[in-house]
């Protein structure tokens, strides 16, 4: 996707963006050594699922032409406020020419939004995912063909729940890998439930319920790979657990794709290259996965294959917010696990499952790491009215961010 605008208008926009940045921005834990010698520059990723999907095909593209929706203006204000340098955003409904990431572009980022200083994003890459591509088979069990439950991945239409990733350095385009038609069989040892879907079903169910991209930027002399996903919510389904199985499976395709080897010869790309990530190249997996390390109705241990990975780094952002909203809203929330200030979705309390970790940004170990956060500000401060109930809330899940130093 061409850029709207130079190089040099993006990053004098992000230098002057630096104002407003939130102050809650805690330091890592176990930092990678410090850079020393030669020229380095910072670096924001970060991640947001900003439910900028509709329930009709073409409808969000409505909303962004007008420049007036305010659930978009609320999502626009949180990414100007925290002004990343790349972004994963998740549940942005795609369609094929990209007029929705322009109309998102100029009509909302590149505005002021209650005095916010306007964000430029000259680099973008979008493509088909799984949501909503009907199958031809029944795959829900219903005893019927067609529908949202017999999409590759559950969607109304092509495309909803779709995946952007938005960057002030170039997207090596060229060098994209995406793993949209993988099938869930060649995993090897997957939990796969073919005794649900039948033989020939579960032969020819894909993997991704969206799609998973490994998608090179350039930033400075140094590549950074953005592994990015959005794997099924592990509920919605029956005894047989098939989204529990498949979330576990699609957070594993990642694991595996760090591992060089036998463990990742199994991987094959859209275009027919096999393999994964070489073990020299440096890498931030992001995305709502949709996984909890210990609450919620995920796989045992399903996000722990990533944190818990040998070429990863958590650095466990978090907020005050979402402490005070955990013991505010109470119902699942009190019997949780997972310490309440690194939640990063405000899920319903009652009966659950309650404010929940899921949206990621994890940095290879390589990376020197500065701080991180996720942007839920405590009630009365600047900018808690995007995250509470009233008067517009911009989505049900918080943008994560990590604050990086790559070489230059």
């Amino acid at each position: 996707m061409s850029p709207r605008i130079s190089r040099r208008r993006a990053f004098a926009a992000a230098a002057a963006a630096g104002l407003g940045l939130p102050a809650a921005a805690h330091a890592a834990p176990a930092p990678a050594p410090a850079l020393r010698g030669g020229r380095f520059e910072n670096l924001r990723v970060a991640t947001y699922n900003a439910s900028l999907n509709r329930a009709t095909e073409g409808k969000l593209l409505e909303d962004l032409k007008s420049g007036e929706d305010e659930q978009i203006r609320a999502v626009a204000e949180v990414i100007q406020i925290n002004n990343p340098d790349i972004l994963l955003l998740n549940e942005f409904d795609h369609d094929e020419d990209g007029a929705g990431i322009e109309l998102l572009r100029r009509n909302y980022l590149e505005v002021g939004q209650h005095g916010r200083t306007p964000v430029f994003y000259p680099y973008a890459y979008s493509g088909p995912v799984n949501t909503g591509v009907d199958s031809g088979l029944d795959l829900d069990g219903d005893g019927t063909v067609g529908g949202a439950g017999d999409a590759w991945g559950f969607g109304e239409f092509p495309g909803q729940y779709g995946m952007v990733v938005l960057s002030r350095h170039p997207i090596l385009t060229d060098q994209v890998r995406t793993f949209q038609k993988l099938l869930w069989t060649d995993m090897p040892s997957n939990l796969l439930p073919t005794e649900f879907y039948g033989e020939e079903a579960a032969a020819e169910l894909r993997l991704s319920s969206k799609s998973h991209w490994d998608v090179p930027v350039q930033v400075g002399s140094t590549t950074v790979h953005v592994l990015a996903a959005h794997p099924t919510p592990p509920s919605f389904d029956g005894p047989e657990k098939r989204n529990q199985r498949r979330n576990n499976d699609e957070i594993r395709l990642w694991a595996d794709y760090l591992t060089p080897g036998a463990q990742s010869r199994w991987i094959t790309d859209d275009a027919g290259t096999r393999g994964g990530l070489a073990a020299r190249e440096q890498f931030v997996i992001l995305g709502d996965y949709n996984s909890d390390p210990a609450d919620g109705d995920s796989w045992p241990g399903a996000i722990d294959q990533l944190l818990t990975h040998p070429r990863v780094r958590d650095t466990k952002p978090r907020s005050e917010g979402a402490v005070e909203a955990a013991k505010d809203q109470a119902g699942a929330n009190a019997d949780h696990e997972t310490d309440a200030q690194y939640d990063t979705a405000d899920f319903a309390d009652t009966p659950g499952p309650g404010n929940l970790r899921v949206d990621y940004v994890l940095p290879s170990k390589t990376l020197q790491v500065v701080s991180s956060a996720v942007y839920w500000p405590a009630k009365g401060a600047p900018g808690s009215e995007l995250t509470g109930e009233e008067p517009f809330p911009a989505s049900d899940h918080r943008l994560v961010r990590v604050d990086l130093q790559v070489r230059a």
